[in-house]
């Protein structure tokens, strides 16, 4: 089969899909702003498009996020009009969220559609009006624009022949019409790669190498913002400096925003809660805490193969990768009891979970996990098991992904949503 992969940021969740897809003899073309000029990419053919225009100054600001992805799609459908030329797709797997392939069964009206389904805004979503610190701006009006954010969603829908989604909260936020069509398959965690590593060291700087020797707590994000509990975190640090003074707290994150908003007043949440914080902690204690930002991959693996204890805090939304990475290296965690949260984790059994808004159940429950390795010991052993059992990349969920492929590429094309292919 010739199959076309579509992300923003490619590979994106093709990362493992891609390669697996070329090494079975499939030609595999990926078409993505992500790259300047052309490129091969482990055996996938990599191909850039660049957006026409951007954004209106002026449109009205309910529409501007369907503007934002109208105009990738544009500029996506431009690309693959040129890209027929030489490739006819069987397959097209794309993530939808950015709008990008909205237009292409207009292009190639016979080939199958499989979407990335990762995530739905419903009306009624708990996401968008957990966290009553932060409450839904412009409250009137929240309901219409939430109905307007899933236009892109409804575009897409009467083209797409099939979805896969990574967890069942994830598809749950979808309409029925999206449920019937899409399948849970995860999209993997390599076990052999993260795993327990008793020799892990992870360099702070010259002075200062960490091991498992050393209390590492540890706190992951891709950006460090209130959807993943960094509030939460940062107002029991100060406590947890105090009763723990030997320990060494590591903060992977950037400093932007991957969802939600950016504070109102301007600049970071970082630096919102380290100023927050700051005038509760000593000196002594602060320099015990080591904010790295983003860092590579190997250095993130060493700090979950060093970490006594990991948090993981998150409102029902999205699962992060890193949950189950920590627990895929054995990490012993505490982590939020939300809805995506409990459906990996079991309170007790793989980790141990706390009520998200509960600062004191969150201090005291890391303070347990530090004093007792036993407890440390069974649980991070019982979260690899699971993650292993589960979501094993390479002997559960890419076998899955490659079998979902293959049944997509047997279903019949979908009927044109107008009179047939582009002519250009």
């Amino acid at each position: 089969m010739n199959i076309l992969l579509i992300h923003q940021n490619f590979p994106g969740q093709y990362k493992q899909l891609g390669p697996a897809l070329v090494a079975r003899g499939n030609r595999v073309l990926a078409l993505t702003p992500n790259v300047k000029t052309s490129l091969q990419w482990q055996g996938v053919e990599v191909v850039p498009y660049r957006m026409n225009r951007g954004s209106s100054k002026n449109i009205h600001r309910w529409l501007g996020d369907l503007e934002s992805k109208i105009i990738r799609a544009e500029s996506c459908f431009d690309a693959a009009v040129k890209i027929r030329q030489f490739f006819t797709p069987d397959v097209i797997l794309a993530h939808p969220g950015w709008g990008e392939p909205m237009f292409l069964q207009d292009v190639w009206p016979k080939a199958r559609i499989g979407l990335y389904c990762e995530w739905y805004r419903q009306e009624s979503q708990s996401a968008d009006c957990f966290d009553p610190e932060f409450p839904v701006t412009e409250q009137a009006t929240a309901v219409q624009r939430l109905r307007l954010r899933n236009l892109n969603a409804a575009l897409h829908v009467d083209m797409a022949n099939a979805g896969i989604t990574p967890t069942k909260f994830q598809l749950a936020s979808y309409p029925k019409i999206w449920r019937d069509v899409t399948s849970v398959i995860h999209d993997g965690i390599n076990t052999n790669l993260v795993c327990p590593n008793l020799d892990a060291t992870l360099e702070i700087s010259s002075d200062l190498t960490l091991t498992r020797n050393d209390e590492v707590i540890s706190f992951i994000n891709r950006n460090l913002e209130p959807s993943r509990g960094y509030h939460k975190f940062m107002r029991v640090l100060p406590h947890l400096l105090r009763a723990r003074p030997q320990a060494q707290v590591v903060v992977l994150g950037g400093d932007s925003v991957s969802y939600g908003v950016a504070p109102a007043g301007g600049g970071s949440w970082k630096q919102l809660y380290i100023d927050e914080v700051r005038g509760d902690i000593s000196d002594a204690d602060w320099a015990r805490v080591h904010f790295l930002g983003r860092v590579t991959y190997d250095r993130f693996l060493s700090l979950l193969q060093i970490s006594r204890a990991h948090i993981y805090l998150s409102y029902p939304f999205v699962l992060s990768w890193s949950l189950m990475e920590a627990m895929s290296a054995g990490a012993a965690i505490v982590a939020s009891d939300t809805a995506p949260v409990r459906e990996v984790m079991r309170n007790g059994e793989t980790g141990i979970l706390v009520d998200f808004f509960d600062e004191d159940a969150l201090l005291s429950q890391l303070i347990r996990l530090l004093k007792d390795a036993a407890l440390r010991a069974r649980l991070g052993g019982a979260a690899r098991r699971q993650i292993r059992q589960f979501y094993d990349l390479k002997t559960i969920c890419l076998p899955q992904q490659l079998r979902w492929v293959d049944a997509l590429g047997h279903l019949g094309a979908k009927p044109a949503l107008v009179n047939g292919p582009v002519q250009m």
